[in-house]
């Protein structure tokens, strides 16, 4: 949503509420793909290797 021109903070946030709760819910994650914070963490890393 463009709420660029609407000067007035409380109406912008109003809006932006509003067309945020219209909004579809949103996919959930697919199984097997994990976020940054729940992979796989390395103990000691010889130089020049990937981390994952």
């Amino acid at each position: 949503m463009n709420t660029k021109n609407i000067t007035d903070k409380a109406e912008r946030k109003q809006k932006k509420r509003a067309v945020r709760k219209a909004a579809p819910p949103k996919a959930k994650r697919a199984t097997g793909v994990a976020r940054g914070s729940m992979k796989k963490k390395i103990r000691r890393q010889v130089q020049g290797q990937r981390k994952r």
